[in-house]
């Protein structure tokens, strides 16, 4: 015979059903715990997709580095600025930026309106007043043609005239002295290019490409002393 009381015996019959309560509680609050793994096993996945899509979605640095320019090698014998940035003396080398300089005009206009040029050429000057006239030409108080006879010498002195459609339409009176006929000639063109170009400067660019403007620097080389000229030499016998 058991030698347990039926109190003993309750708490036993109490805890067994207990169990399968318990049982069942954890059974029910074990999909409640499942539920909130899934919905993050879930976002998960979802960020997945994006976190593997998004590197393909921008593939922007990789234009850019491509659209970049490589850097230009010099070339040997090149000499390279010390600062790119700048572009000092572009203008003076002739650079986009550069500004044509100004035509030099060498003469004056009195109060009269009269244009007043100076000629050099060799040892001779010639001083040239030009003013609104039909066409005559005064060298030294005489006619151009008396003056100058060879034909050579009429043609130098009238070139800028001609060159400039001014001749018949002005007055020229000339005052030159010193050297020969040559010189001479070559002082009053000088003197009447550089009178027109005051007159009218737009007028440079034609006389200039003429070369009626060019100054001839060319002198007589002086006579060296043991020569009979500047290079002649004096006859030499070797017996």
């Amino acid at each position: 015979m058991s030698t347990e009381t039926p109190e003993n015996q309750e708490p036993t019959s109490d805890a067994t059903p207990a169990e399968p309560g318990a049982a069942e509680a954890t059974a029910s609050t074990e999909p409640a715990s499942t539920e909130p793994a899934s919905t993050e096993s879930g976002a998960a996945e979802a960020t997945e997709p994006a976190a593997s899509d998004a590197p393909a979605e921008t593939p922007a640095p990789e234009e850019s580095t491509a659209a970049e320019p490589l850097p230009e090698v010099p070339e040997e014998g090149t000499v390279q600025p010390a600062f790119p940035g700048l572009d000092i003396g572009s203008q003076a080398m002739g650079g986009e930026g550069a500004v044509a300089a100004e035509p030099t005009i060498r003469g004056k206009i009195d109060r009269f309106g009269t244009a007043i040029g100076t000629g050099r050429r060799k040892t001779s000057v010639a001083r040239v007043r030009i003013s609104d006239g039909d066409g005559k030409l005064t060298v030294n108080g005489r006619d151009m043609k008396e003056y100058f006879t060879l034909e050579r010498d009429q043609e130098m002195v009238l070139a800028p005239l001609k060159a400039t459609d001014s001749l018949g339409k002005v007055d020229v009176w000339v005052k030159v002295n010193g050297g020969g006929p040559t010189g001479q000639t070559g002082a009053v063109l000088l003197g009447i290019a550089r009178a027109l170009q005051v007159r009218n400067p737009g007028l440079h660019h034609i006389l200039s490409e003429g070369g009626y403007l060019t100054r001839d620097g060319r002198m007589v080389e002086r006579k060296k002393y043991g020569l009979k000229k500047a290079r002649r030499s004096f006859q030499f016998s070797k017996r």
